[in-house]
């Protein structure tokens, strides 16, 4: 059933936001403290996930995170005062390597949408891009589960894609917040699959 519920024709594979700051030991999360371990593990699984999407022809599509000095809204910058988050390095600083892309690389003529907001399709053109080269259906992998996937997930359902989310090649940086935000989306907006059972699907569509 899968199978043809994510047929390569009318698939696109969406990598989001697996980049150094958030999945390396030299990025941004890791140098704070925080446990990238299951991070790591996710972007592993990211990895089968695109080498399978290339031979499948299945569009591989990018979404980063791009960060500028004064980019903040001023309702994002009294959010973080009230949270007492204001002094927090900032992430994905557009030129330097925490912005990096880590595991698989675009390739030339694959898609990369660079957002300054959680979901991809914020201030992107990734909706027309998907309209344009016609598929109905995304495959969603990459970090983290509860923030950028989450938000990219929802919006994508509202626009009428349907959505399946690599539950294996997705990680947060706690197991309960993880696991929470899958059975959320599960319920709301989107079909849970492992990245074996999708490069299976991908393998004999």
């Amino acid at each position: 059933m899968l199978k043809d519920w994510i047929k390569p024709a009318r698939t696109a594979l969406l990598l989001v936001d697996c980049q150094v700051d958030f999945a390396s030991p030299d990025g941004a999360m890791a140098r704070s403290g925080v446990d990238i371990g299951m991070a790591q593990a996710a972007i592993r699984n990211v990895t089968a996930l695109a080498n399978a999407a290339r031979t499948a022809n299945v569009p591989c599509l990018f979404a980063r995170l791009l960060t500028r000095s004064g980019d903040e809204t001023p309702a994002l910058r009294e959010w973080n005062i009230r949270r007492g988050q204001q002094n927090n390095p900032p992430l994905c600083r557009e030129g330097t390597r925490g912005a990096d892309f880590v595991g698989p690389q675009p390739l030339a003529g694959e898609a990369v949408f660079s957002k300054t907001r959680y979901d991809a399709f914020a201030g992107t053109e990734l909706d027309g891009h998907l309209r344009a080269i016609r598929r109905d259906t995304l495959v969603i992998a990459g970090l983290t589960t509860e923030c950028c996937v989450d938000s990219t997930a929802r919006d994508a359902f509202e626009r009428d894609y349907h959505v399946f989310i690599a539950s294996d090649a997705v990680a947060a940086y706690a197991p309960g917040l993880h696991q929470g935000a899958l059975k959320a989306l599960e319920l709301n907006c989107a079909i849970l699959a492992d990245s074996a059972g999708i490069v299976a699907a991908w393998n004999i569509s």
